[in-house]
């Protein structure tokens, strides 16, 4: 595993929280919900790509 996946998803995770405050701030918490939700999908693509990997890791080097 990359120490880079932890940097993107920590990063993504900051920007996220970062646009939440500014939106909730501005008073448009409907956009707040949906940035949030935004950044959760971004997050699960990546681990699920990288879960992905490592099943086809695990199948090649059991001969599966």
């Amino acid at each position: 595993m990359n120490i880079d996946l932890l940097f993107k998803i920590a990063a993504i995770g900051i920007l996220v929280a970062v646009l939440n405050q500014v939106l909730v701030r501005a008073g448009r918490e409907d956009q707040a919900m949906m940035t949030t939700l935004a950044g959760i999908v971004i997050v699960l693509s990546i681990v699920i790509s990288e879960i992905s990997n490592l099943f086809t890791t695990v199948r090649t080097l059991f001969n599966l």
